[in-house]
C-alpha cells in the first residue's frame, strides 16, 4: 500500500507554512478543507490548473504540514491539519482562512 510522509508537528516551520500559503490556489485548498466537515479527494477541488500542477500544490501543502493525505484504493483523500498548525503557530491558519472567506464573499 502506498503512503505519504508527513512532517511531525514539532518539525513544522513558519517558513515552509508561509511559503505554502503564499499561493492563491493552495489557500483555496486550505479554505475548502476548512469549510468541509470531512476529507476531500483531490478531484473535488475546483482548481483551474493542470493535473501535474495540482499534484505539486498538494505536495507543497503536505510537506509544509498543512494537510494530511492518504490513499483509499487509488483515490487520494486530503484533510486539514488545523490542530497541528494551530499548536505550532496559534491563530495563523485561522487568520488565513478568514481572509480567504472574506475575499471570496467580496467577489460574489
Amino acid at each position: 500500500m502506498r503512503t505519504f510522509e508527513h512532517p511531525h508537528v514539532d518539525d513544522l516551520t513558519i517558513g515552509a507554512v508561509l511559503a505554502a500559503l503564499a499561493d492563491p490556489y493552495r489557500r483555496q485548498v486550505v479554505r475548502q478543507l476548512a469549510d468541509e466537515a470531512d476529507e476531500l479527494t483531490c478531484s473535488q477541488f475546483d482548481l483551474a490548473v493542470g493535473k501535474s500542477t495540482r499534484t505539486h500544490h498538494f505536495r507543497v501543502l503536505r510537506e509544509a504540514g498543512i494537510i494530511r493525505q492518504h490513499y483509499e484504493g487509488t483515490t487520494i483523500h486530503n484533510a486539514l491539519r488545523a490542530d497541528d498548525v494551530g499548536s505550532r503557530f496559534p491563530g495563523l491558519l485561522d487568520s488565513v482562512i478568514e481572509a480567504e472567506r472574506a475575499a471570496l464573499a467580496s467577489t460574489r
